[in-house]
């Protein structure tokens, strides 16, 4: 395995060098955006994005997942009504997060599918803002609703709305709180 991917690295001219390493600009810029100009997402932008959920790791990498691209106006009103807030629909573009193993559980009894949609999906959220574009994480929705608006099976869960497109304003600051607030070490 290291082998193959060392080849493919070589390959691609990927270096784990930390000075092309831009993450961490994505992460401190990134934010809920909430108002989206009408421009439209690039296809290449569009496919990063993609792309880096599908890189995204999961339970035994069974990727037990499926994103709906959702891009039609009509649709995407019908979203943001299921979801109750209306600027979901000014966003070009809505990825549709689905859960296709919704009753698998983790041995620590947590859903499986929500740890593995998470990174996927927090993945996607730094992606686009490495490439300018801007996010809001939507887990307020009716799911019968936005089952029936895409056509999603009934035994699949549907996770996680995300809008994406330009960001049409500027943010303001964010409030976090410290380290000293959130973390701690050998014990709770």
């Amino acid at each position: 395995m290291t082998v193959l991917l060392f080849q493919l690295m070589v390959e691609q001219k990927i270096s784990y060098n930390h000075k092309n390493m831009e993450v961490f600009k994505a992460i401190q810029t990134r934010y809920s955006v909430r108002n989206y100009k009408k421009d439209p997402v690039p296809t290449e932008k569009l496919q990063k994005v993609l792309e880096a959920a599908r890189l995204a790791p999961s339970a035994h990498n069974a990727q037990d997942w499926k994103f709906v691209v959702v891009q039609d106006s009509a649709k995407r009103k019908a979203l943001a009504q299921a979801a109750g807030q209306d600027f979901i629909a000014t966003a070009p573009v809505i990825i549709v997060a689905v859960a296709l193993e919704p009753e698998q559980m983790m041995s620590s009894g947590n859903p499986t599918y929500a740890v593995n949609l998470a990174i996927a999906v927090d993945h996607m959220t730094l992606m686009a803002a490495a490439e300018g574009l801007g996010t809001c994480w939507i887990g307020a929705f009716s799911q019968e609703e936005v089952k029936e608006i895409l056509n999603i099976p009934r035994n699949f869960k549907v996770v996680v709305l995300l809008p994406l497109g330009f960001p049409a304003g500027v943010p303001g600051p964010k409030s976090r709180k410290t380290l000293k607030e959130i973390v701690s070490h050998d014990s709770f």
